[in-house]
């Protein structure tokens, strides 16, 4: 029995070493292109879950302060232009930040540097609950 345990010791130390498979040029930029899309979508995505937690209350009164005076109280139109938020779509938050931030042209003034993204998420969710 001790020979055996000592072969097996001899066949170990004679095996040689195995070097770690390399990664190929082509594979580490692939896995660093991976890396970067996957971060770029984390933090494109960030917005949405802000504007997801928006407070509905908080949001209304930011919208009677800013936007009621062109979009009417309560999000109903008063017969001018402006263009009616009870009939914006729900799940587009993407247009609509850029429709607040930008603004459109003369027909809407741009509210970038001017609000937070904290009253952006909460006029969002008011704008959601349809006033």
């Amino acid at each position: 029995m001790a020979a055996r345990s000592s072969f097996r010791v001899i066949a170990r130390r004679a095996a040689p070493k195995q070097s770690p498979p390399r990664m190929h040029a082509q594979a580490k930029g692939d896995c660093f292109a991976s890396l970067a899309i996957t971060l770029c979508l984390v933090l494109a995505s960030a917005p949405l879950a802000i504007a997801a937690e928006g407070d509905v209350d908080q949001g209304r009164d930011t919208y009677q302060d800013l936007c009621s005076s062109c979009h009417g109280p309560d999000m109903v139109n008063p017969g001018t232009l402006s263009f009616d938020l009870r009939k914006f779509p729900k799940d587009d938050f993407a247009r609509f930040r850029s429709s607040v931030l930008g603004g459109k042209g003369s027909a809407m003034p741009a509210w970038t540097g001017k609000i937070s993204d904290e009253d952006l998420a909460n006029l969002w969710a008011y704008v959601r609950s349809g006033g």
